[in-house]
């Protein structure tokens, strides 16, 4: 969970997720929704996919026991290099080298380290010092220093450096290029992409579809989405779906890490043949009020909200 998204906002997602799955065993045996259902908000959804995976992996293949092997770790689905040697140093108690965000940040600064970290040289440079100064005894506290110290003092920014244990010999504080490392990401205009959603109402039901695995926001339920207004009425006059009575809502924004969605919401009454609506698409129809774990994206879960205090 911590992969991306900031320990404040992981705390309350990690504590009823841990309360719902306590073991590989019963993470396992838990239906894919039900893992969606409690990652819904925290984004990038092939993170919970890939636990899922690896569950079943660590179950059936390893019998339950996960591997202590750097290869067999990050062989397993989500698990790279760095968050291998996180599982080795911190829970196997392991000599293993680690470099997430915080520790990429300390070591650019300490040791003046010019270029993006996401640079392949860069890179490479910077798993060469982490390797070269991980120690092979007490590398757990090793590693969790380096986490702390950039989470808490190194910050990204406002670092305060005067209560680092590290300052007297940080080349970047010696030079006074603290603020300028690590060498940011070139900034470039992400790109906008539009798509219209259909949003089918019967009573106090609305019609969700379940993402394709690789799709956008995989396995999670969603509107019908098209990528243009010219294909969602082609796809209404296929089906036979009359749009007279529909709404369509102001434009919104959800904004990913490489691009923009700019969504248009289109609400019309459920069609009389909705039954072969449901049958063209894996599809259900979902209660506005229900309970029911499911997996659904925030802006659809939003929407669903509103629909159901009436503010739509």
């Amino acid at each position: 969970m911590l992969q991306q998204t900031q320990v404040a906002t992981v705390i309350p997602y990690f504590e009823r997720f841990i309360d719902r799955f306590p073991s590989v065993d019963a993470l396992a045996e838990a239906p894919l929704d039900d893992v969606l259902h409690l990652w819904s908000g925290l984004g990038y959804y092939a993170r919970a996919r890939n636990l899922h995976k690896t569950a079943k992996l660590v179950i059936g293949d390893y019998k339950g026991v996960f591997p202590q092997t750097k290869p067999k770790l990050i062989d397993l689905p989500g698990i790279g290099r760095s968050t291998a040697g996180a599982i080795l140093s911190l829970s196997m108690q392991q000599p293993a080298a680690i470099l997430d965000g915080n520790v990429k940040r300390v070591l650019s600064r300490y040791f003046v380290l010019h270029g993006w970290p996401g640079n392949a040289k860069t890179l490479k440079e910077l798993w060469a010092l982490s390797e070269q100064l991980t120690p092979q005894n007490r590398t757990a506290h090793y590693n969790q220093a380096m986490m702390d110290l950039g989470s808490i003092v190194c910050t990204r920014t406002k670092p305060t450096c005067a209560d680092c244990p590290l300052n007297k010999g940080c080349l970047a504080r010696q030079n006074d290029l603290v603020t300028l490392l690590p060498t940011p990401k070139k900034r470039v205009s992400l790109p906008v992409k539009e798509r219209y959603w259909l949003v089918f109402q019967r009573n106090a039901e609305v019609l969700l579809e379940q993402n394709p695995p690789t799709a956008l926001w995989g396995g999670l339920w969603a509107f019908p989405e098209f990528e243009t207004k010219h294909e969602l009425l082609t796809w209404c006059v296929k089906q036979g779906v009359d749009l007279q009575g529909s709404r369509k809502l102001t434009q919104k924004r959800h904004t990913f890490s490489h691009y923009h969605l700019d969504y248009t919401l289109v609400i019309c009454p459920a069609p009389k043949q909705a039954s072969q609506i449901e049958e063209s698409r894996k599809s259900c129809w979902y209660e506005i009020n229900s309970h029911v774990k499911i997996g659904i994206p925030a802006p659809v879960s939003q929407l669903i909200g509103q629909l159901a205090n009436g503010t739509v």
